[in-house]
């Protein structure tokens, strides 16, 4: 059967709709993900479209996309599994199962180079915190080109998914992937910027999480009984490792009012975002400084 890129397209989306799936990994929709897998299948670049749509597929291009498209159906794999392949804040990354796929809203903080809350000639060193693919590091990196960043994380398996992709964007200059369990095992540094998309699903909503979600590493993901075991630590011990003008910068999706009620009296900082998203706060290092106590007292 001979299929342009456009019937093909419509044919696998509709598919796609007709099964009983969950979008929430970067696409949220059956349309985008049949391009997706379809483009990948074909050989095709994403900025081809649409001048592409009419161009008829080999049978070959046309197996391949029919083959990734049931396995989304029969194994509710994310798409970017099957792709292994992702793109964050304009970047394309390598992904696999050692890792969450990309999908964190700080992208456009990173874009605005997190002005106001920073001025960009004075960043000079990155940590981020539960790096996983390494996505916000290296967008980091990219975004301040004369900055030294550091990309944690706690697992060995994540950071070989890291230490992937700094080469593939030719960083290995400015980057290290370091196995750190928060900040383990950067006690002796100050950073002019920390930022973090940690764990932060509780146990009763690792219960409700579809099938999509659990094909993702539970360790990125589980975060004890309230989803703030992590954030918790990242905010007792953070002002320690920001340099007098920093700026802490940690997403916690639906833990948002959690943490706002186990810690009342601190001033989060929400952002708003014109792609979508939320759960993100900022905190300066003054402001850290200043509620020393009552952060410290949240790990108990």
């Amino acid at each position: 059967m001979v299929l342009t890129v456009k019937a093909l397209m419509v044919e696998l989306s509709r598919q796609l709709a007709q099964a009983d799936l969950f979008y929430g990994h970067g696409m949220d929709n059956p349309e985008d993900e049949a391009a997706e897998l379809v483009f990948f299948a074909a050989g095709l670049q994403h900025d081809q479209a649409p001048g592409c749509y009419a161009e008829l597929l080999d049978d070959v291009s046309i197996g391949r996309a029919r083959a990734l498209v049931q396995r989304r159906i029969d194994e509710r794999l994310p798409a970017a599994y099957l792709t292994q392949r992702m793109w964050f804040a304009g970047h394309e990354f390598y992904v696999d199962e050692r890792v969450l796929v990309p999908r964190s809203p700080i992208a456009e903080l990173i874009h605005a180079q997190f002005q106001p809350w920073l001025q960009p000639e004075c960043v000079r060193r990155v940590l981020d915190i539960g790096t996983g693919s390494g996505c916000i590091a290296i967008a980091c990196a990219l975004a301040f080109p004369e900055a030294q960043v550091d990309a944690a994380d706690v697992s060995p398996d994540a950071l070989a998914v890291t230490q992937i992709n700094i080469e593939r964007h030719q960083l290995t200059a400015r980057m290290h992937a370091v196995c750190s369990d928060v900040f383990s095992a950067v006690s002796a540094d100050r950073y002019d910027l920390i930022v973090s998309n940690p764990p932060y699903v509780s146990h009763a909503e690792m219960d409700e999480l579809p099938v999509e979600y659990l094909r993702e590493p539970e360790l990125g993901l589980r975060a004890g009984p309230d989803g703030l075991d992590v954030v918790r630590r990242i905010l007792a011990e953070a002002e320690v490792h920001l340099q007098p003008h920093g700026l802490l910068v940690v997403e916690v999706g639906d833990s948002e009012v959690t943490l706002a009620e186990a810690y009342p009296t601190v001033p989060f900082i929400w952002l708003d975002f014109e792609y979508g998203g939320g759960g993100v706060f900022v905190l300066t290092a003054a402001q850290l400084k200043e509620h020393r106590a009552a952060l410290a007292a949240g790990v108990a």
